[in-house]
């Protein structure tokens, strides 16, 4: 295990522990606003000290990265589950007509970027982390369509795949037995990638004001409510700004070792 990876699996660790963490407990509670002790310093009881509504930090982040990590790994989900098939069924009908209409589709959806998309399903059902989720999640389908598509198209030229098919195997039966074992290392590492994005554009959406809602504490919201205080109380900008950079890096740099642990060609290279 290299440096890198080392260093990214830490980092996703310690706030995907937070995350879980603040499921049954943290600090302070965050929906309770003391006016009185607004943008304190660090302290014994708050050592990240307090925001303008006098709520803990260190709660609010913790919290933060429980609505942020939930958000990406929903959306990702949702390209996994949707996109992969799709991919794999393009892949088996290469050059047919259901190959068409399933790239032509995913070149529709790229054609709207996430945030586009989130503007669209918030003017029709309003702001929220459910159609962030639902924003984020569509916009990954194609990208998980085109990795399980890519990875899947050399393979059906194999001998054991013709083998398979002459054992009398449907494409669909194939494509889960044989073809989607032996891609599983590029949708791992894609997906480490797309919840790295994906927390990234949930923090987006929230700074814009289309991801999570007051009172559910999100990194983006907390960056939003900063951006009047920034000359008072700069640290109420930069916990949530480091927090997201430290994630999405960490998530990264585990993309990076996984993508170098799992290729069999850099394996080979590195022998």
């Amino acid at each position: 295990m290299s440096v890198g990876m080392r260093l990214g699996a830490v980092l996703t660790a310690v706030f995907a522990l937070a995350a879980l963490i603040s499921v049954v407990w943290v600090p302070h509670d965050t929906a309770v606003l003391t006016i009185a002790d607004r943008t304190l310093g660090p302290s014994v009881a708050h050592p990240f000290g307090t925001d303008h509504f006098g709520r803990d930090m260190l709660s609010m982040l913790m919290a933060g990265a429980r609505t942020s990590i939930a958000v990406a790994l929903l959306a990702v989900g949702i390209g996994i589950v949707l996109g992969v098939p799709l991919g794999l069924a393009a892949a088996a009908n290469r050059g047919g007509w259901l190959d068409e209409v399933i790239m032509r589709g995913n070149d529709l959806i790229f054609a709207f970027p996430s945030l586009v998309i989130a503007i669209l399903i918030t003017a029709v059902f309003g702001p929220s982390a459910v159609n962030a989720i639902l924003a984020i999640g569509i916009f990954n389908i194609p990208v998980f369509a085109r990795v399980a598509r890519g990875g899947a198209l050399p393979l059906w030229t194999l001998d054991y795949i013709m083998a398979a098919r002459v054992a009398g195997k449907g494409p669909a039966r194939i494509s889960a037995e044989h073809i989607l074992p032996n891609i599983a290392n590029l949708l791992i590492v894609q997906a480490t990638i797309q919840f790295s994005l994906g927390i990234l554009a949930e923090a987006a959406l929230s700074y814009v004001g289309l991801g999570a809602q007051p009172p559910t504490p999100s990194w983006g919201r907390m960056l939003a409510d900063a951006q009047t205080m920034i000359h008072v109380a700069p640290q109420l900008a930069i916990l949530p700004g480091v927090a997201i950079v430290l994630t999405v890096l960490g998530l990264n740099l585990l993309g990076d070792g996984l993508r170098d642990a799992l290729d069999p060609r850099l394996r080979r290279v590195r022998g």
